[in-house]
């Protein structure tokens, strides 16, 4: 797993696709089930506050701040909700366009949380289809550059006024499937 730090500093948190990063590889470490719950007896997993279980990332001597960085199940479950209303929404409009994830040509990943996210680790908690990373473009702030482009472009706000025309909205938490298909994403395969 690649790792940085804000300006090559000592760690003091850990960020939102860093999270989803452990949490790939502790699956991977099989430090947790599929249900998110961590081990006990297995590396670096102890009890912390409250006696609950935690998984020791960073040692207090090794990060920024004097104390220990850990995840916990809170942690992993914040993961799991987030990958979950995903995967979810992923399948319904699958079904909707009568599709199967091999016939997705590309995947364009957007937003903060996107443009940092490690692709593979993604497709092993399940919260993309699991085909080949070639298929996936992370963009950044598209909506951003969207916009911006629509105010000093004519022409990209005629595109836009055709594109338009071609999209379906979908109301996902409406859609009948949408809570079995949450409770089965919940899961981390």
């Amino acid at each position: 797993i690649k790792t940085f730090t804000i300006e090559d500093q000592l760690p003091v948190g850990i960020c939102g696709s860093g999270i989803l990063d452990v949490v790939a590889e502790m699956k991977a470490a099989n430090l947790m089930d599929e249900r998110g719950a961590l081990i006990e007896g297995q590396m670096n997993i102890r009890r912390g506050n409250k006696d609950r279980l935690e998984f020791l990332l960073v040692p207090r001597e090794f990060s920024g701040n004097n104390r220990d960085i850990t995840v916990s199940r809170t942690d992993v479950n914040e993961i799991q909700l987030a990958k979950a209303a995903i995967k979810a929404g992923q399948e319904i409009l699958l079904d909707k366009a009568g599709i199967d994830p091999e016939d997705i040509d590309e995947i364009i990943i957007a937003g903060a949380f996107g443009t940092y996210i490690d692709v593979p680790n993604a497709i092993s908690v399940g919260m993309f289809p699991d085909i080949p990373v070639e298929r996936f473009r992370q963009v950044g702030n598209a909506a951003g550059m969207g916009a911006t482009q629509a105010l000093i472009s004519i022409k990209h706000r005629r595109l836009i006024k055709e594109v338009i025309k071609d999209v379906e909205y979908v109301e996902l938490t409406t859609y009948e499937n949408f809570q079995a298909e949450f409770v089965k994403a919940m899961y981390l395969r």
